[in-house]
């Protein structure tokens, strides 16, 4: 039998103030919906992180409704967890509906005790969903508290072990979680990794297969995999390879392949002195999704502005001589600056030493007094 397995969507997600719903209406619409009817699963495996952020802006909203009815059409099961993303009690809405049209959206944690079955050509797929919870709700669903869990690791390990197997049938488990040893990246909320957060690799050995999610690189993690974000949502993502995984159980065992995504416009990091990368953008523009850090040893006229002529989605720009210039964030300068004891005229002195290079004469003093008074009068 087959399976699609992927995660981590965060549908609605900016990157630096930029909507990236139309980078993710390709993936969804363009590339994900082709291939499901390409390599036709007996199963999607979503593992949660369906948004980004708990009130999701509607456009994202209106975009899943649209892949789910597509995928309907195509008559492929889709069975998802709720990320630590997600709103698990706005997802549940109007589940036990959605599962007639084979769309499982598991969001709470004793669901993991009543599998999802499958009937296919090859023999009973049993799916457990764990959708991502804390150990608060854990011991409410195992109805104790004194002795509950109190890491994410017992949490899963007491959940778990009340998960029966069927010994006849291909048995995977779909969950949200940070499996020990993962790499993580800056996209992933560090209030949810390390630590008390991980649960040990061996609680998963049961199952044939686990649909992981939640790290966004694609990796291994014991019996399971993370399919890692389909696109990337942070510029230390830049060398990630993006794709999602396609699993095959047949008596021999778990095969996987990890298919990758090449999107319309990839994200990027770029280094370098400022005339050569100016250069390199009058011969090469780009729409690719970009940062910039300038190795200049002087200040640069707006580049920002002269990159964006060439790169209209330059989303951030870091300077070395611009650090170097003010120490950093622990010079003096900015130590004022987060203590608010920074005046006005020490702003307009620090600007003409980092943007120009200069220091402020007495007519600049006097001549930046006299229009600070005009606009205090005004």
């Amino acid at each position: 039998m087959k399976l699609l397995h992927t995660a981590d969507w965060h549908l609605g997600k900016a990157l630096y103030g930029r909507s990236m719903l139309e980078e993710q209406k390709w993936f969804l619409m363009q590339w994900l919906l082709p291939l499901i009817e390409q390599e036709k699963p007996d199963a999607v495996l979503l593992a949660g992180d369906i948004f980004d952020r708990q009130v999701p802006p509607v456009e994202a909203v209106e975009l899943l409704n649209t892949f789910l009815c597509g995928l309907a059409q195509q008559g492929v099961p889709l069975v998802a967890v709720s990320g630590n993303h997600d709103s698990a009690r706005r997802l549940s809405l109007g589940t036990s509906l959605l599962r007639r049209e084979k769309v499982v959206l598991a969001t709470r944690p004793e669901e993991v005790w009543i599998p999802y079955t499958i009937q296919t050509a090859d023999g009973p797929l049993c799916c457990y969903t764990l959708p991502y919870c804390e150990p608060a709700a854990a011991r409410q669903a195992l109805q104790v508290q004194e002795d509950g869990p109190r890491t994410m690791d017992t949490a899963f390990r007491a959940l778990l072990a009340r998960v029966h197997l069927d010994p006849t049938a291909k048995n995977v488990l779909i969950t949200h979680c940070f499996a020990a040893g993962g790499r993580i990246s800056a996209s992933e909320n560090p209030a949810f990794v390390g630590g008390s957060s991980q649960v040990g690799l061996d609680c998963f050995a049961p199952f044939d297969y686990v649909a992981l999610g939640h790290l966004h690189a694609s990796q291994k993690a014991g019996t399971g995999r993370y399919a890692g974000s389909p696109l990337k949502y942070s510029f230390d993502e830049a060398d990630q390879k993006k794709g999602v995984t396609l699993v095959t159980l047949d008596s021999t065992g778990t095969h996987t392949q990890v298919v990758a995504i090449i999107p319309p416009h990839d994200v990027r990091v770029l280094s370098g002195r400022f005339e050569e990368l100016l250069a390199a953008a009058k011969e090469t523009p780009s729409k690719d999704y970009l940062q910039v850090r300038l190795t200049d040893t002087s200040p640069v006229f707006q580049p920002m502005d002269q990159l964006r002529t060439y790169y209209p989605n330059l989303l951030h720009l870091s300077s070395d001589w611009l650090l170097s210039a003010g120490d950093g964030e622990d010079s003096a300068f900015c130590r004022e600056m987060r203590c608010r004891r920074v005046s006005d005229e020490q702003i307009f002195t620090a600007f003409l030493q980092q943007i120009c290079g200069t220091e402020p004469t007495e007519q600049d003093l006097a001549l930046f007094r006299k229009e600070m008074k005009k606009e205090g009068q005004e």
